[in-house]
């Protein structure tokens, strides 16, 4: 009879336990559904006797003293790195000349042990454990996709040799540890082994022995049930899980078609609530420990600032730079802090470069993944009300090379680092300056070279200018990408761990820091608005005063 729902997901669990591995338990039952044994030819002679009753039909006996119907269904419990000896193994270990190893001549013994007593309770089901030579092709042959028609990459195949199995520590003679600093003939298997980043594993499959009635004991009859995969954080990987409230799992063989059931179960005993509660307090003083420990490394000296003074600290990152017109892309940025009240330490860099990225084709984004990271000090001094901070300005640069090493100016930007602090994501649009004409395209394109700012700060309001105004007049520019940063901000100050007076001082003050940019771009409105004011009276005093009423307002 057919089951009525198969289990068809045979991809592998992940679990993570912190009980110790030697506890796991599996129970995994076998059953054979359909046989080609059943059914074979009846003579048409016999009337009626062409169909055969399934429920009640028994195959003879074999030769081997035991029935067929003994090897229709089987059921074993089976413990983590438990051996269970196949037909295979206990043919071959009972001839002592085939025993080479030292693990060889253990299984030959426990065999024999076996066998003067009861014998094997297992028939079809048996393990291989870790330390046996047996490797599944599954670990030689891993898909990265559902794709049929995958080719596997370079990596996937290196990484196909690699057997990650538990090393047992060698080396110690006389009680020293001896380790070879240098390898000078290092082996294939060492350097696979030593540069490839390797969690040691423990691995165990549950097997079955399918082959038909009196040919138990053939390689090619053997089918792996479960694999089982212990590291040593603890991380269990079953393939294919366990069964659950999930149909069972289903085997097809192959020579004469056969089909197999079988169920994988967690029967392993739960722990008892004293247990539990021992293991809760090991775990507690073990953290207490480890945080003294972690808190006698930090110390309690740590560095405060001086009152009234904020430090900022930016872990910042270039992410990547799009909408260019040029390929092979880096860019040159710098931090410029405000010359009243801010000072960074004398060994912290304010400007860093890219490295030079190239894309597969013209205009994708170039990726660049650069860190950076700087510290800097404000100290407020003047809290009187018209006193406005300042806040550092981040530059930024992108330049592109040609094929003779040339560079071009691909765009300029400027943003203000965030006020608040937390994770921020800034896309800076940049611009070029841009020189009419063709020739000066041509020039761009053959020779490299193009208008450039000597003040990089010129993008922005430069900190050294004094003046009133700034004129931008006659300067031709052309928009062009932008360029994408990662920054993390930190702040640190007394006025956040203080309950003074200094802190309301200081509240006050970084409200107006969060604020300035609120206020700035308030101010350039205004500003923008006051002109605009003075234009149209310029405009209207130089109108005839007969257009004019006296209202003010202009008249037909």
């Amino acid at each position: 009879m057919a089951e009525a729902a198969w289990s068809t997901d045979t991809g592998e669990a992940v679990y993570c336990s912190r009980d110790p591995v030697r506890n796991l338990r599996l129970r995994v039952h076998l059953q054979r559904i359909t046989s080609s044994n059943y059914l074979h030819y009846q003579p048409a002679a016999q009337a009626g006797k062409d169909l055969i009753d399934l429920a009640t039909f028994r195959p003879p006996s074999t030769a081997s003293g035991h029935r067929p119907d003994e090897d229709e269904e089987e059921e074993a419990v089976i413990g983590w790195q438990e051996k269970l000896f196949s037909q295979f193994e206990v043919d071959l270990y009972q001839n002592e000349a085939a025993c080479q190893s030292p693990l060889d001549h253990q299984y030959r013994q426990e065999i024999l042990k076996l066998e003067d007593s009861d014998g094997r309770k297992n028939r079809r089901i048996f393990t291989y454990t870790d330390s046996d030579r047996f490797t599944n092709l599954e670990e030689h042959c891993q898909k990265m996709t559902t794709a049929a028609s995958e080719m596997p990459s370079f990596l996937v195949e290196r990484m196909a040799n690699v057997r990650r199995r538990r090393q047992d520590r060698q080396g110690m003679e006389g009680g020293i540890l001896k380790s070879r600093i240098v390898t000078w003939e290092p082996s294939e298997e060492f350097v696979r082994n030593n540069h490839v980043i390797n969690t040691p594993l423990q691995t165990m499959y549950i097997m079955a022995d399918l082959g038909p009635y009196g040919k138990l004991g053939y390689k090619k009859y053997e089918h792996v049930l479960c694999t089982l995969k212990v590291d040593s954080n603890g991380v269990i990987t079953v393939k294919p899980d366990f069964t659950g409230l999930k149909g069972p799992y289903r085997i097809e063989t192959g020579e004469k078609p056969e089909l197999w059931k079988y169920t994988i179960d967690n029967v392993s005993s739960l722990a008892q609530p004293e247990e539990e509660e021992r293991e809760q307090r090991v775990f507690k003083d073990l953290c207490g420990r480890h945080r003294e420990y972690l808190s006698s490394l930090v110390g309690t000296d740590l560095e405060t600032t001086v009152p009234g003074a904020l430090r900022l600290f930016v872990n910042g990152e270039v992410v990547s730079a799009q909408g260019y017109e040029y390929d092979n892309l880096y860019v040159h940025f710098f931090v410029e802090l405000p010359t009243t009240n801010w000072s960074s330490p004398a060994f912290q860099q304010l400007s860093g470069i890219t490295q030079t990225c190239a894309t597969k084709s013209l205009g994708m984004a170039a990726y660049f993944s650069y860190p950076f990271t700087f510290e800097a000090s404000f100290l407020h001094e003047d809290e009187s009300a018209g006193a406005l901070p300042e806040w550092p300005v981040l530059y930024c640069e992108a330049r592109s090379l040609d094929f003779w090493q040339r560079y071009r100016v691909e765009g300029y930007g400027a943003v203000v680092l965030p006020a608040t602090p937390g994770a921020h994501t800034l896309r800076v649009s940049t611009w070029r300056p841009l020189e009419l004409g063709t020739v000066a395209e041509l020039r761009r394109f053959f020779i490299g070279g193009s208008l450039e700012l000597e003040d990089l700060s010129y993008v922005r309001i430069p900190g050294t200018f004094k003046g009133e105004r700034l004129s931008h007049f006659g300067l031709h520019t052309e928009t062009t990408g932008s360029v994408t940063f990662h920054l993390h901000c930190l702040q640190q100050s007394r006025a956040f761990m203080e309950s003074s007076s200094l802190r309301k001082r200081m509240r006050s003050v970084l409200d107006r820091l969060e604020g300035f940019s609120q206020q700035s771009s308030i101010h350039n409105v205004l500003e923008a608005f006051r002109r605009a004011r003075r234009r149209m009276q310029e405009a209207r005093e130089s109108l005839p005063q007969d257009l004019v009423s006296p209202s003010g307002a202009m008249v037909r």
